[in-house]
């Protein structure tokens, strides 16, 4: 298996797995049905607050710029 510093994809395009269990999860506000995030090995984390014990979607920084970019100019506004 390729080896891989945290948060880069491994030769085969994969990401490495990264363990969550003592991750810090931010919200946006004090409510536990926001989308929560967390800052692990670095990679982005970003959860479901109402299912924390639900997956995770794990992003390298590169993909979390692309998703947020995106967000911030209505890629993903519904019409």
């Amino acid at each position: 298996m390729a080896e891989s510093t945290a948060g880069q994809p491994l030769g085969d395009g994969k990401k490495p797995q990264i363990d969550l269990t003592g991750a810090e999860w931010l919200s946006s506000s004090k409510g536990s049905s926001d989308v929560q995030i967390a800052f692990v090995e670095g990679c982005i984390a970003m959860r479901d607050g109402r299912d924390p014990e639900g997956p995770a979607l794990v992003f390298t920084p590169a993909e979390w710029r692309a998703f947020v970019l995106g967000a911030r100019d209505g890629e993903f506004d519904l019409t």
